[in-house]
């Protein structure tokens, strides 16, 4: 018999929360950000639920390809560009839209025999400091990709670090109008936070990726509270056993818990090496039967323990769920001082997914 452990991937989840994006920005075309395998999810079972989407933006050429393999048609751009003149012929061949955000992606262009030009997005680093041209320097780079014959139409791209913080995005806003002043061509700046929050910043494509799913930019859930959107993971389980604790007895590799008074525990078949975290401090909390209790001691590799208290009905076979519809994956996340996005993508090989 399999572990009564399973991730469910919600295809309207995933649809409405696409529906969501355009509420906000309804003047925009969209980019459903895809990358690392639709966060965790999965692409071939994402895809279903995004299809209605403008384009598609990830960042391996292995995942553009099986885009086209599943019936897309549209544009796929690659976040991050390409890494080698070899990586051009497959966008060639693809019809892929490529990310330049440096000297060497244009070089490479330059040089390359193409059967038709490749539209691009021309990145400025307005302030992430990470990838792309300066302020200073981007015009230069525009005019040098278009003058390149294998480039076809450019569209202007930056990257907003604080679109979820109260920094927010003025100052990245603000070089890059200085850096793209006087020069034509859409433009694609917003991620998730800029397209619930920043408006101004829409133009004529917005990239949500974190919302997709149902998870705030931001990490905290009460953020994202009337927006619609709705988790498309439940990451769930099931009691398989049950103990009862005297007080001051422990549970767990180094005894990190004691009863401080007689209680049940509750164990769980999950653990670090489905791909949760670890790090889960005692609070954690966790839904068993329907009702919000929190995690006590250590996570090890196969099984975590949880409070009963709260769950008097609860026994073996009960059904737990560790983050989903009922428990938003930013609670589970802040708690162990980490970000949705990472539970997401950390769910393990050997946990069985399904969509629905």
């Amino acid at each position: 018999m399999p572990r009564p452990l399973s991730a469910t991937i919600h295809t309207s989840a995933l649809a409405n929360n696409l529906a969501v994006a355009r509420k906000y920005a309804p003047n925009s075309r969209i980019w459903a950000v895809v990358k690392a395998n639709a966060y965790g999810h999965g692409l071939a079972r994402a895809f279903p639920g995004l299809r209605a989407t403008d384009g598609f933006g990830l960042l391996d050429l292995e995942e553009a390809v099986k885009l086209r393999e599943l019936g897309w048609a549209g544009p796929i751009l690659l976040l991050e560009g390409f890494f080698r003149p070899t990586d051009i012929d497959v966008i060639d061949r693809y019809s892929l839209t490529t990310v330049v955000h440096s000297d060497e992606q244009l070089r490479m262009l330059e040089m390359a025999r193409l059967s038709k030009p490749v539209n691009i997005q021309l990145k400025m680093n307005s302030g992430m400091n990470r990838l792309g041209y300066t302020p200073e320097r981007f015009r230069a780079a525009w005019e040098r990709a278009r003058a390149c014959q294998g480039v076809g139409q450019i569209t202007l791209m930056t990257h907003f670090s604080d679109a979820d913080s109260e920094r927010g995005i003025a100052e990245q806003m603000a070089a890059f109008e200085r850096g793209a002043q006087g020069i034509a061509g859409a433009r694609s700046l917003a991620n998730s936070a800029a397209t619930l929050w920043h408006r101004p910043s829409h133009f004529d494509w917005v990239r949500p990726g974190i919302i997709l799913y149902g998870a705030s930019p931001s990490g905290i859930s009460s953020a994202i509270e009337g927006t619609g959107l709705q988790p498309a993971m439940t990451f769930a389980s099931e009691l398989i056993g049950v103990q009862t604790l005297a007080e001051g007895q422990s549970v767990g590799y180094g005894s990190t818990f004691r009863a401080r008074g007689t209680m049940r525990i509750g164990v769980v078949a999950c653990g670090y090496a489905d791909g949760y975290p670890r790090i889960a401090p005692e609070g954690t909390p966790v839904i068993v039967d329907g009702i919000r209790t929190q995690i006590v001691g250590r996570v090890s590799m196969d099984m975590l323990t949880v409070d009963l208290s709260p769950c008097p009905t609860a026994n073996v076979g009960t059904r737990v769920e560790l983050w989903g519809t009922t428990l938003p994956i930013d609670d589970v996340a802040h708690a162990c001082g980490t970000i949705g996005y990472e539970l997401m993508c950390a769910i393990a090989q050997r946990v069985p997914v399904r969509a629905e």
